[in-house]
């Protein structure tokens, strides 16, 4: 799943915004992907809340980044 993910933005990475460079592109998502594993180990505990936290978090920041 992760690679179909990985492929299909590569595929489209001049559509969504991401077309600023690769590195503000990578550091944009790299943020977004810190973030998440932040939520992951601050709410490691109660695993269902920590999956939710953590995908709704890469799902808003990477479609924010894309469309903005």
């Amino acid at each position: 799943m992760r690679i179909a993910w990985f492929a299909w933005l590569a595929r489209h990475f001049g559509e969504y915004g991401y077309d600023d460079g690769p590195l503000r592109a990578a550091i944009g998502t790299g943020a977004v992907l810190v973030t998440a594993a932040l939520l992951w180990f601050a709410l490691h505990r109660n695993r269902p809340a920590a999956v939710v936290a953590t995908g709704l978090t890469c799902t808003l920041g990477i479609g924010w980044l894309a469309f903005h």
